[in-house]
């Protein structure tokens, strides 16, 4: 069957990791995600107001935002203050997020109009209402874990390009099966890992990859403790009363059922990913930081669209740390705290500063470097390295160009850079550390065949169940 159409303007060539430097309007940041989220629709910028009426409806692209928490209220500001994008529909399972969305858009848009009024952006509890609309071209998904895959093949599916938030599985075979769905349909695809297309950080990654370090020997990354456990939990929490004017049959979907608790959900929101701790809905350290870490470090590595060859568990004492192995025998180092990097492993001079999240430290034969944001300048050594990165410097900016990527490439329809197949291998690399986690013992990984050597009870772990009738 012909893929739908899938857009209204003309499609030009680009390169397939997309631009490096910043373009469009309003870069975001995760603190930019925050503080937008209780930001007013009606205080944007008169000049972002008026582009935006200046530009003709045939030349917007039409979006509709599915999930509307600290996240979600975030993408939808960064929709409303793009001159080149419409939103036409916001969707949520909670009616007091649902209707404030749908006001602030209005309101926004209300503000760009002669007479001041404007009712066109539609509010849905149900998703599958929303991308049966043939007027949309695409969607920004940012509901829990547990429905990013479904969502967003459903979404393909019905010929809409996607946004969705990382980790974009929960399980190896929902980001194989995502992938085929996401081709076979020709959908444009983007994952929201955007560290890596912050300018500072992308500069570092490319001279890793180009060997700027000499033959990388080791990396380290942080993973996080839920509830004091490597892999997420699933604590018995007691029932409380849904709150009004929310489905709570439909937030669970497809994820085994549990009753509400105001842990998982509630307004206002707790925190970015309050319910991440729960495996049947998140997957902690996956979901707060380390799909971050695993696309940039994967990408720096030349192995985005591959993976380790094995997962080697502290109990064989080969490491005091989780570690993964690649082909070529690169170390990916998982740890609790940067102070691990100096003890026990003794990577780095003992009085080097090592801060931030949502990146990695590289260690080649010719010195090291970090790539870590939120932690203060970029650190490393020899000082060589940063004469040859030319950087003007080391701080690690928020600025950013990875919506305007996914939205240039929906006009050409060309590959957005972090794409389903690289959304699926930074999140297959945490399943693949929850599973040696869960199972107490090193595994053996065919990156290609995506299955564990010799090991039929982490093959079964690879794929997970979905609460009737919910099917990817």
């Amino acid at each position: 069957m012909k893929p739908p159409e899938r857009s209204r303007l003309a499609p030009r060539a680009i390169s397939p990791i997309g631009p490096i430097s910043p373009i469009g309007p309003m870069p975001v940041t995760r603190r930019r995600f925050l503080q937008s989220a209780a930001a007013s629709a009606v205080a944007a910028p008169l000049a972002l107001r008026a582009a935006h009426a200046a530009t003709p409806p045939s030349e917007r692209l039409t979006v509709g935002v599915i999930g509307i928490g600290l996240m979600g209220s975030g993408h939808l500001s960064r929709c409303l203050g793009d001159a080149g994008v419409q939103v036409i529909g916001v969707c949520e399972v909670d009616k007091t997020r649902r209707e404030n969305a749908q006001a602030r858009a209005d309101a926004q848009y209300a503000a760009e109009r002669e007479k001041g009024t404007y009712r066109g952006c539609a509010a849905y509890n149900d998703y599958r209402e929303l991308i049966a609309r043939p007027d949309l071209d695409a969607v920004l998904i940012a509901t829990p874990d547990h429905w990013h895959s479904l969502i967003s093949a459903d979404a393909a599916r019905a010929g809409k390009d996607v946004y969705c938030e990382k980790p974009i599985t929960l399980s190896v075979q929902q980001g194989q099966r995502l992938t085929e769905v996401v081709r076979e349909h020709a959908c444009v695809f983007q994952t929201g890992t955007q560290y890596r297309s912050m300018y500072t950080t992308r500069r570092v990654l490319e001279f890793v990859r180009g060997g700027g370090l000499g033959k990388s020997k080791q990396v380290f990354t942080l993973w996080s403790r839920a509830e004091g456990s490597y892999a997420p939990v699933n604590p018995p929490l007691p029932e409380e009363p849904v709150p009004a004017g929310l489905d709570w049959n439909f937030w669970v979907g497809p994820a085994p059922w549990h009753p509400y608790n105001s842990r998982y959900h509630r307004n206002p929101p707790p925190g970015v990913v309050p319910w991440a701790f729960c495996e049947d809905f998140g997957a902690a350290a996956v979901t707060w930081h380390f799909s971050h870490s695993a696309d940039v470090i994967q990408w720096a590595l030349g192995v985005e669209r591959s993976g380790p060859v094995e997962i080697i568990h502290p109990n064989g004492g080969e490491f005091p740390t989780l570690t993964y192995r690649y082909a070529d025998g690169t170390l990916l180092h998982l740890l609790d705290h940067w102070g691990q990097v100096k003890d026990p492993y003794e990577a780095v001079p003992s009085d080097a500063r090592l801060a931030g999240n949502f990146g990695g430290l590289f260690v080649g034969e010719r010195g090291w470097i970090t790539s870590m944001y939120g932690g203060g300048p970029l650190e490393g050594a020899p000082e060589e390295i940063f004469r040859e990165l030319g950087l003007k410097s080391r701080e690690v900016t928020g600025a950013n160009n990875h919506h305007a990527n996914w939205f240039e490439c929906i006009r050409t329809r060309g590959r957005t850079s972090t794409d389903e197949e690289i959304g699926h291998r930074s999140a297959s690399l945490g399943h693949l550390a929850i599973l040696a986690f869960k199972l107490e013992r090193s595994l053996k990984w065919d990156p290609e065949k995506e299955e564990f050597l010799g090991d039929e009870e982490a093959n079964r772990l690879r794929s997970r169940a979905m609460r009737e009738p919910w099917r990817l």
